[in-house]
């Protein structure tokens, strides 16, 4: 591996509605030393003004979709956004791209059918569009759409994973592209209340078929998949405990191959900025 980035995963950088406060973490991130900031780019049809009032707000932190979905937006109206950012800001901005799922596709009208053919005539798309392949990455679990990964983006960044996929992920794509998954965590020493921070998390991911069937491939069963997941696959998917132990259950993931990790402090609040769980990380990760 070339690379071993510190990155930030949070829901809070779309969810806040203050600009301001958003800038402001930010900054205090950058300050720290982390490498990127990535946040869902919502179901709206243009990728979200606030990726470009973040990068217009900071001055050396990368900044990444995680993801724009493929059914949602165009592939014109996405790479005049990453191409204009990359003008404003170069290097410093990656454009992540995602099938999303059905439940939440078909409930806005769309026939969610051929999740890999349509990403592949959306990449067409930015190519058309010229965008370059090093400037988007992939929301990428199975085999094909890893591949795909390898073959038409900078990358992959699988969400909601144990380390076990991450090596696998690896093999798939080769030594020369950027790995970057998402990791949840809980900075919390008690077993029960941590894992129930996890659960409030798992639930609703682990009602979406897509990543319950990628567990299976990891020999994980619907017995674990119950009434938020069981203890071991809790253990598995979300480092909990003190800064140390998250620390040590992050750094599988760089064992297993991983570039870039983009850690999730879990809050149970979309809304409220986790900085002191990422101030302690930094401490032990930067």
């Amino acid at each position: 591996m070339a690379q071993r980035l510190v990155s930030v995963w949070q829901p809070f950088f779309l969810a806040s509605e203050s600009q301001g406060a958003a800038i402001d973490a930010a900054t205090e991130l950058e300050d720290l030393g982390y490498s990127r900031i990535w946040f869902s780019g919502g179901f709206g049809e243009n990728v979200a003004p606030r990726f470009r009032e973040i990068l217009d707000g900071t001055t050396r932190i990368g900044v990444a979709t995680g993801i724009v979905s493929i059914w949602h937006s165009s592939p014109p109206e996405a790479a005049a956004f990453a191409q204009d950012a990359e003008r404003a800001h170069p290097g410093r901005f990656l454009l992540g791209l995602g099938a999303s799922h059905a439940v939440v596709v078909e409930g806005g009208g769309t026939d969610y059918r051929k999740p890999y053919s349509k990403m592949v005539n959306y990449l067409d798309g930015l190519d058309a569009a010229g965008l370059s392949p090093e400037r988007r990455i992939l929301a990428a679990l199975g085999p094909r759409m890893l591949e795909l990964s390898r073959d038409r983006s900078a990358g992959a960044h699988p969400y909601f994973v144990p380390a076990e996929h991450t090596a696998e992920a690896r093999a798939a794509i080769g030594p020369d592209r950027l790995l970057a998954p998402e990791v949840a965590v809980v900075l919390d020493a008690d077993a029960s209340t941590a894992r129930a921070t996890a659960r409030q998390y798992t639930s609703g991911y682990l009602a979406l078929p897509n990543y319950t069937n990628n567990l299976r491939r990891f020999g994980w069963t619907d017995e674990d998949f119950a009434d938020g997941g069981s203890d071991r696959l809790i253990d598995a998917l979300i480092p909990w405990g003190t800064v140390e132990k998250v620390a040590a259950g992050l750094e599988k993931h760089y064992q297993a191959g991983a570039d870039e990790v983009a850690i999730q402090v879990l809050n149970g609040d979309d809304r409220t900025f986790p900085a002191d769980g990422f101030r302690a990380l930094a401490a032990v990760l930067i």
